[in-house]
């Protein structure tokens, strides 16, 4: 090829190219993630982890019995620096006769990085008005605050049930008055997401271990609350237990389970359960969710040292 020939044929080429190099350097940023479900089996129960989004927790400042250093130094092991991006996770299980959710995020209550439950609900291929029953591990808002909006029930053909210990608690004026200025805000936010299932005859309370449902049964685990509980769902043979609030920090918890958080109603109980539990799972095997795991919150524990070490479900698709 002559040399100009050549040279025309290169302006031309890169001419025709120049669009597409522009398009690709100028393609924004999405910074969105993965639909925020997650779907197993258990036998024949299935069972969907539902991201309700996350939230930023300063650890340092909010764990107890330990020191800030310590803190510091359990997180940087597993690469994290505080404030902890943390996952709100609830859990819907599939029996075949029910579709139960356990737990219900936070709705609106704390912010726009919460709140997406109900979304994820859909995207996994369910309507709110599919769930039959909610249990609620305990009342705090990040658990119970997707319940309604404003005076509407989300889930308008959904029963709740909660321990009545919990709910005696939580649901009582005279608590929210005698409560401390910056505690109020919480008992506010349990009234106005359970009140409308109370007003709908729709709250039915439960007294302490009970099954709840063929395959799920309810464990008392008082500490972080004054009715604490956890829910295990067992079918052919397999078994999942769903921790709720028995644990907060993986980085750090799982290492040294003496550690509490200032959220705890009775830190020492709290303490107690959490070992207890821990010990069953490294023991059993069975798997284990929990609310504030790395989502999708599911895997199982082995013993290590004198702490366990969490091993997170591999990545799989539903046979």
């Amino acid at each position: 090829m002559k040399p100009i020939r050549w040279l025309n044929w290169l302006v031309a080429s890169a001419a025709l190219l120049a669009p597409f190099c522009v398009a690709e350097a100028a393609a924004p940023q999405l910074k969105t993630g993965a639909p925020g479900y997650y779907r197993m089996m258990l036998g024949d129960f299935e069972i969907t982890a539902l991201s309700d989004g996350t939230v930023d927790l300063e650890m340092a400042t909010l764990l107890t019995n330990t020191t800030a250093a310590k803190v510091k130094t359990a997180l940087t092991r597993s690469f994290l620096k505080d404030p902890v991006e943390t996952s709100v996770n609830a859990f819907l299980v599939n029996t075949g006769e029910k579709l139960i959710l356990i737990d219900a995020g936070a709705g609106s209550l704390f912010g726009p990085t919460l709140g997406k439950l109900a979304a994820n609900l859909v995207a996994a291929g369910y309507q709110p008005e599919q769930v039959d029953e909610i249990y609620i591990t305990h009342m705090h808002p990040d658990h119970v605050g997707g319940l309604s909006n404003g005076d509407k029930l989300a889930f308008p053909n959904a029963i709740v049930r909660a321990d009545k210990r919990e709910a005696a608690y939580w649901l009582s004026q005279a608590n929210l008055d005698k409560a401390a200025a910056d505690d109020k805000g919480f008992f506010r936010g349990v009234l106005a997401a359970v009140n409308p299932y109370v007003s709908a005859d729709r709250f039915k309370p439960f007294d302490g271990s009970t099954v709840l449902t063929p395959g799920i049964r309810a464990l008392a685990t008082r500490g972080h609350t004054v009715g604490h509980m956890v829910y295990v769902v067992e079918n052919k043979g397999q078994r999942l237990v769903l921790w709720g609030d028995l644990m907060h920090v993986a980085a750090v918890q799982f290492a040294d389970p003496a550690v509490t958080i200032r959220f705890d109603a009775d830190s020492k109980a709290a303490a107690a359960q959490r070992k207890k539990e821990f010990a069953d799972a490294a023991k059993r095997g069975h798997w284990v969710g929990a609310a504030h795991l790395p989502f999708p919150g599911i895997g199982h524990l082995r013993s290590e040292g004198q702490g366990y070490a969490f091993v997170p479900a591999n990545y799989a698709l539903p046979r």
